[in-house]
């Protein structure tokens, strides 16, 4: 029987490891809040007492230490892991990242880049731990200073877990993900992320797609994007949209730029234009230069995904793992039907992010991977994008002498970070004195490489005949400057242009060349990444609508108002439209606007209240539709 009359100097184990937990959580806000809520604190403890309470209660006693310990080394390791997280993303880590985890190795170089000295301190209680086991041992006086029955530790137990269980029950709806993980704790948070998934996936609003796509529809009717008087007509009495079916049955190239932000085209150093290719092409293109990311878990898969389905990621897991065994709408299997062949190219692996799954899932009929390159060593990925598109124009231009339509999707990577350029590949040179050891200045080299590389495209377009029969589309996948290396008042003084946190950052060029065009036209129609595709299928004569396809965005040639959701890089409930960016607090009257136009705050929130409630309404709607979409087999 356990002796429980007397305890050294520290109490029991129970008692050690739950304060070191503790004290490890308490670490923890200040990583990612950079202050304390003692509220959400003291559910930090109440969740740590009933993680530890249950070993003290049920672990055989001779198991008891190796269980604490192991406790203790686990937790450590996921609260590193989170910090980590929250420094590269933003974000709050949740189970569900462990889908991420076999990515690591291929982007380790961006990971290392993401640890600093300060995080190790989550293992300092081991270290000090492994020198008394060395040798510095000293007898500690016993004290009588706790005294623990089995009925009253369960008493305790039981209160903590009332407490975490009752502090879910009120906050877990809170929608700001950063706002819910501060108040609830983060072991509390897990908790409440799964009961939500859980919950979730239990029930779908809808029995099938056609229900689906109804009440889709009746929501979307309620915003009007285009001039009232227009909207109101019936379908059949309104005005073919404009360029309607201008490029039908020319081939479509979609080239997926890393990391590229907006604020690039047209920046110059020292007089000299940073990215002269996208320059000449934006300026003789439909250059959309209001556009945002809307990208979730899966980075750069989501942008793809999203390009090519017109869907809202979900945000809880990467699209490509969690849907890519779904039979996804999608722009491939619309030019299908149209006789086209649909391909698609990356340097890396097939297997990074699930694509393996997701690109037959889109409809593509081929993927070109690592293999099919010759591996010039340029990055972590391997080949660089010279080699991408080399690559990819031979495997093009074979298509057209077999007499067919293509759609090709270019994956680039040379801009990935950590934005580390060959010397051998660098074309430009920048100040030593101004961006010496900044991120800025690596990242502008990698944007002025993938500038370049881009002009390979190009050229090699034209020398195959190719280009006068193409549709080039160009776009950023999302931001390239992380946040916690770059201050946005820094940045502004060393780039010289105002640089806003979430604007600046958010933005990402989309351009649209088609065959012929010499006079280009800059649309500053505001837009995210759901409205590329709808933009091009109007193009290219393919009616969304007429199809029956289920789409989240809209085509930014033929709407005069836009809003659209933002999540996981920013809280749910976040918005964009055509005045302000929003962030929401716990709810929509405590949170947060900034003009797109200004960069400054924007205070009466009034105005925005419905558009906020219409952007939750889209992503709960397209969530629900993800659920009801049929399984494909695994053989397609």
């Amino acid at each position: 029987m356990k002796d429980y009359r007397t305890v050294s100097l520290w109490g029991s184990l129970f008692v050690r490891i739950s304060v070191l937990l503790w004290m490890k959580l308490v670490l923890l806000r200040l990583f990612l809040y950079q202050n304390i809520d003692w509220g959400g604190a003291a559910l930090d403890l109440a969740s740590v007492v009933v993680l530890t309470g249950l070993v003290e209660m049920f672990v055989p006693r001779r198991m008891r230490n190796a269980a604490f310990w192991g406790i203790n080394v686990l937790a450590s390791l996921i609260l590193f892991a989170a910090a980590l997280y929250y420094t590269h993303f933003g974000s709050i880590v949740t189970y569900t990242s462990l889908y991420g985890l076999k990515q690591v190795m291929q982007v380790k170089s961006s990971v290392k880049q993401s640890i600093h000295l300060e995080h190790y301190m989550f293992f300092a209680d081991m270290a000090v731990a492994a020198l008394l086991r060395l040798g510095w041992r000293r007898r500690l006086p016993v004290w009588n200073v706790l005294s623990l029955g089995k009925a009253s530790l369960a008493a305790v137990v039981v209160v903590a877990f009332a407490v975490s269980a009752l502090s879910i029950r009120a906050e877990g709806k809170v929608r700001n993900e950063l706002v819910r993980a501060e108040k609830l704790g983060f072991f509390n948070y897990q908790s409440s992320f799964f009961l939500d998934a859980w919950e979730n996936s239990r029930e779908a609003r809808f029995a099938d797609t056609a229900e689906a796509a109804e009440t889709i529809r009746r929501i979307q009717s309620k915003f009007p994007y285009n001039s009232q008087s227009s909207a109101e007509l019936p379908e059949g009495e309104r005005p073919q949209p404009k360029l309607f079916g201008s490029q039908q049955g020319k081939n479509v190239i979609v080239v997926q730029v890393e990391s590229l932000q907006d604020f690039t085209i047209g920046y110059t150093v020292e007089g000299r234009p940073l990215t002269p290719v996208l320059n000449e092409l934006a300026g003789h293109s439909y250059y959309f230069n209001n556009v945002f990311q809307q990208i979730g878990q899966g980075n750069t898969s989501d942008a793809e995904f999203m390009f090519n389905t017109s869907l809202y990621p979900v945000g809880s897991i990467p699209m490509s793992t969690g849907y890519g065994n779904r039979q996804l709408p999608s722009l491939p299997k619309l030019l299908k039907d149209d006789g086209y062949e649909a391909v698609t190219f990356h340097v890396n692996d097939v297997g990074f992010w699930d694509r393996d799954k997701m690109y037959p899932a889109l409809g593509f009929d081929r993927y070109y991977d690592k293999p099919f390159y010759n591996n010039d060593q340029f990055n972590a990925f391997g080949a660089s994008d010279e080699e991408l598109f080399r690559t990819g124009v031979t495997r093009l231009a074979a298509i057209r002498d077999r007499g067919k339509p293509f759609y090709a999707q270019f994956v680039t990577a040379s801009s990935h970070h950590p934005f580390l350029i060959p010397e051998d590949k660098k074309q430009i040179r920048l100040p030593e004195e101004t961006y010496r050891n900044t991120q800025v200045g690596e990242y502008l080299e990698s944007v002025n490489y993938a500038d370049y590389a881009l002009g390979t495209l190009i050229d090699q377009l034209k020398a195959n005949g190719l280009w006068e029969d193409t549709v080039l589309v160009v776009y950023g996948d999302h931001s390239g400057l992380k946040p916690q290396y770059n201050d946005p008042e820094q940045v502004t003084r060393l780039l010289g242009i105002p640089y806003h946190e979430y604007v600046t950052r958010f933005n990402v060029p989309f351009i649209v060349h088609v065959p012929g065009q010499t006079e280009g036209e800059t649309i500053g129609q505001v837009g995210g990444q759901l409205d590329m595709m709808p933009t091009v299928a109007n193009l290219l004569g393919i009616s969304l609508e007429r199809r029956d396809f289920v789409h989240f965005g809209q085509d930014l040639m033929n709407i005069s108002k836009n809003v659209f959701g933002i999540r996981y890089y920013l809280p749910t409930g976040s918005f964009v439209n055509d005045d302000i960016l929003f962030i929401p607090g716990e709810s929509f009257q405590d949170g947060t606007a900034v003009s797109l136009q200004t960069l400054q705050p924007v205070e009466d929130l009034t105005p925005y209240k419905k558009d906020y409630y219409y952007a939750l309404s889209l992503m709960r709607a397209s969530d629900e539709y993800m659920k009801v979409l049929p399984r494909r087999d695994a053989a397609e």
